[in-house]
This record gives structure tokens, sequence and C-alpha cells, in this order.
């Protein structure tokens, strides 16, 4: 069954978009299923860069079908402009994007009432980017959000904004500002020029599996982002793990036949919570530089560490990975050493899995190997018997402690700098023919 799910195997930021992009021409149709605009996908095709916070990345491939799912909360203006951005560039989303009917809105008082709520957390504030995400899933779940099927009603659109500030206002002073009369004429407006994209997307994907069309699920942020086995209560407000592609379009579990699992050559984050194997020295700094390691969604600095194998065999079983893409080995390329997190001390005693308590884990000491760096370039390289020994070294250390195979790896951002490890690989087994 040629459907496959792409996750992030860390703190998201893992490259998955390049790896989307890179195996969208397999597939038919490319479906977003969880999150919201504070995902940033960077693709880079013949130099040429695309971010993309909402649309799926296999729109940059010309007749492919792209689906924002119901599990997706949308900001209609951040949407509006992004597509207005694409046909700029001459990518036409017109009869090629989908969204669903049953996915959530995000309006002007879920971003004030995040950014109030971060304000009142202090300290112990979560690193959220303040676009309301959280909020709108928060609604959402507390049944009283507003899906693009209403989105579409002017007479429940109003209903409902006037309902939503009403109780914003009670709880938040900084929501006292907002006019539902302003609101309702932008909402109005982005509401008729959005309609042509809004249909039944659980049915168009269904539809399609059943016409034999193939379906690559496209996941935002990561698996330590996730809301129910992420790093609680500094995750995402969403399902970011492979169990979130069911729920997030409508598509049944068995009709889905694998996962693939994205993990940088080392470990980053962005935001609050506990980093075990962070680098908060010089070291960690020019792996920022190497790197770019700054977000594409808001700009912020990650912060940055060795690779953790702890994490990417947690990954490997909440997902059931099938197998491994490894990105940005060429940011390593100028390191004597590399080291590699096999797994935790708490307190003196080696822990068996990854630790649910957000306290343990931020006293938790990581336990390294360390592997000879290659010091040369790898950068660029499309073949992978041409990475140094040493590089290559590496990748097998990284299969032996996570317990998977690794078939890809990014040696830079373009699409092209990709090499692949095994043409027998078991990806290779999971993705549709090619046509």
């Amino acid at each position: 069954m040629s459907n496959l799910i792409i996750v992030g195997a860390q703190w998201g930021d893992e490259g998955k978009g390049k790896i989307v992009d890179m195996l969208t021409d397999r597939f038919d149709i490319v479906a977003r299923y969880q999150g919201g605009h504070n995902a940033g996908h960077t693709v880079i095709i013949e130099g040429k860069k695309y971010i993309l916070h909402l649309i799926p990345s296999g729109i940059l491939h010309p007749k492919k079908l792209c689906v924002i799912g119901n599990g997706v909360v949308v900001d209609p203006s951040a949407l509006k402009k992004e597509i207005d951005g694409l046909e700029r560039a001459g990518i036409s989303c017109r009869g090629r994007l989908f969204i669903s009917n049953r996915a959530h809105v995000i309006l002007e008082y879920h971003r004030l009432a995040e950014k109030q709520d971060e304000d009142n957390r202090g300290e112990w504030r979560i690193g959220t980017t303040n676009r309301g995400i959280g909020p709108a899933y928060e609604d959402k779940m507390g049944r009283r959000g507003l899906r693009f099927c209403d989105f579409l009603n002017p007479r429940v659109l109003r209903q409902s904004i006037e309902t939503g500030i009403q109780a914003k206002q009670a709880l938040l002073p900084s929501i006292k500002d907002v006019s539902a009369d302003e609101l309702c004429v932008a909402a109005q407006k982005l509401a008729d020029e959005l309609a042509e994209y809004v249909t039944d997307t659980a049915e168009l994907l269904n539809q399609g599996i059943d016409d034999g069309k193939s379906v690559l699920f496209e996941g935002a942020q990561g698996n330590l982002l996730d809301i129910d086995h992420g790093t609680y209560p500094y995750v995402t407000a969403s399902s970011a793990t492979a169990g979130g592609a069911s729920t997030g379009t409508g598509v049944g579990p068995t009709r889905i036949g694998g996962v693939l699992g994205v993990s940088k050559a080392y470990t980053t984050r962005v935001g609050e919570g506990p980093f075990p194997t962070e680098l908060l020295d010089g070291l960690g700094e020019n792996i920022r530089k190497a790197g770019q390691e700054f977000g594409t969604s808001t700009g912020r600095p990650r912060r940055c560490g060795w690779l953790d194998a702890m994490v990417v065999r947690y990954a490997k079983m909440i997902n059931n990975l099938d197998s491994l893409v490894i990105t940005k080995m060429d940011v390593l390329d100028s390191l004597p050493e590399i080291k590699i997190c096999t797994g935790y001390r708490y307190k003196g005693d080696l822990l068996k899995s990854f630790p649910p308590e957000i306290g343990v884990l931020a006293e938790c000491r990581p336990e390294y190997v360390t592997v000879k760096g290659w010091d040369s370039k790898t950068a660029g390289i499309r073949e992978y018997e041409e990475l140094p020994r040493q590089a290559k070294d590496y990748i097998n250390r990284i299969v032996d402690l996570v317990g998977m195979e690794v078939s890809l790896v990014s040696t830079g951002p373009d699409r092209c700098e990709t090499a692949v490890v095994s043409p027998d690989s078991r990806l290779s087994r999971l993705l549709p023919p090619i046509a």
C-alpha cells in the first residue's frame, strides 16, 4: 500500500519539507495533517528558496494535488498571503489546493489570547510563536471553535466571532479593543476569497485512494512536540506523531503503508524546555551558524546539541518508524570529533526509556560515544559511496544505536543534494512505483 507518512523524529525543524518535496514525484496527493502556520518548511530548488507554512510542500510540483486536512488550524489571512506569494512566483494553487471544510479557523483574538497567556506565564512560558495556534485548538476541543464550513456562512461567522470575543474579553484584558464588526468584515472578505479551495477533503482523499492514487502525509513539528507524547508542557497543541495522520485527514490507519522519520545529524529545538544534549558553548554556536539554525517562521535562533539516539529510538517506538532520513550531514564537516548520546543517567541510574516527567528529563545526564569526524566536505554529495569513510561510519553507528535503517542522507539544502544509502532499502519498498 503506497501511502506514506513523513514525521519528525526530534523537536521539529528536521528538514521534512525538503524530503516531502523530494518524494512528491512518486505520489499523486500530498496531505498536511496537523499544526498551523507556526510550522515552516523551506524547500530550495536550483538555488531558489520557497518557504511554506500551511500549504504542503508538494505544491511546488505541477499537477500534484495538495490537501490541508481537518487536523490543521488555519489562519485565513496567512493562507491567503501564502497563496498570493506562490502565484507571484508562477505557482498556481487553483484546482490543486484543497482545504478541509472541517479544519478550524484562527482569528485575531486567538493570537492576542496566546500572547497574553505567554506573558502571564512569566518564567514558565512555553516559548510559542504567538500565532494563535494553541488557543484555536483550545476552542476546538472546548467545542466552541469555528470550522471552515461555518466560516463560509455569514450568519454563523458573525455569531461565532461575537461569541468568541465575548468569551475571551471576560478572561483577557488585551482582547477588549477587538471590534466584532471590523473582524467580521475582514473575515467575510477572506471567506469569499478562499471559498473555491474548501471541500470535504476526507472524501477527496479516500476516493483518490479507492481510484488507485497514492498519498504522502506531511506532518509539522516533531515527535517530541506532540501534545501526548512530547516533552509536555513544552509541546505544540496537536498530534505531531504518525497517529495524527489518520485523525487529521480522515484516512483510516489501515490505508497507510508506512512511516518515514526525519532526523538531523545533530539535534535542535526552539523555545523552552529541557534539552539533554544541548551545547551551551562556542561549539553549539558554530553549529547554529553552519546550519543556519534560525526559525523559518519566526527567525528565532535554535538551540543546538549532539544527536540524541534516546530521542530517535523513542520516535521509532511511538511512530513505528520503518526508515530514517538523516539531514544536514554537511553541517558537521569541520568537526574532528562528534558525539552521539546513547542514553540518560538520572541520579546515577541508567534509564531504560524516555522519561515522561519534565523535571526528571531536566536532570538527566547524557551518556555519549565519541566518533571520529571526517574533516572534509560532504556538502552537495549525491552518491552515498562518495561520502568520506568516517561519515559512513557515523551513519552506521546511528543505525546501530537507533535500531533501524538510514535510507537517505541529505548533504545540502537543495532538492538534489541527497544521497540514497541503498537502492534496496525498506523505504524503496514503501514508495509507489515510478510512473
